[in-house]
């Protein structure tokens, strides 16, 4: 089980491989506040549910000064299916060996349908300008989630 960020923790600077296998590295973003959020699978419903509402929102956030980048541990291939099929805007990036995912605490024991199992645990984290943990949310839901971060920023 991984350690949860907490705010005013250094978010862990990461560098991982987009859709189109090009870089994306968290530093790069400085000057800047990033969601960083996780979820487990691309095509899914639920994730495809979350990515969607990001998208539709990005003009909003980026206009209030966010950039956002989703991060799942599926490979760069199955991300720009993912992209194409839905129409994401959203920057994806991959994290097949879970590094990120783990070091940002969002990689843990998760419960469905009565099984324990280890897995990806949906959470979001939002990096401040200086690169530091503003807020960290684990366990968020899919449906809703992105109206909520709005609301709670107060964009």
């Amino acid at each position: 089980m991984s350690e949860r960020l907490q705010p005013g923790d250094v978010a862990p600077d990461f560098t991982l491989p987009d859709a189109d296998g090009n870089d994306v590295t968290l530093s790069s973003h400085k000057g800047r506040k990033v969601i960083v959020y996780f979820y487990p699978a691309a095509l899914t419903p639920g994730c495809t549910k979350q990515a969607c509402d990001f998208t539709d929102n990005l003009d909003v956030l980026a206009g209030a000064g966010y950039d956002v980048i989703g991060i799942s541990p599926d490979k760069p291939e199955k991300l720009a299916k993912f992209r194409e099929k839905e129409s994401l805007k959203v920057t994806l990036a991959a994290d097949p060996e879970k590094t990120v995912t783990e070091a940002y605490g969002a990689y843990g024991e998760k419960k469905n349908y009565g099984k324990t199992y280890m897995g990806v645990i949906r959470s979001t984290v939002i990096v401040d300008e200086e690169g530091k943990v503003e807020r960290a949310l684990y366990n968020v839901r899919a449906t809703g989630h992105v109206a909520k971060i709005i609301k709670d920023l107060g964009i």
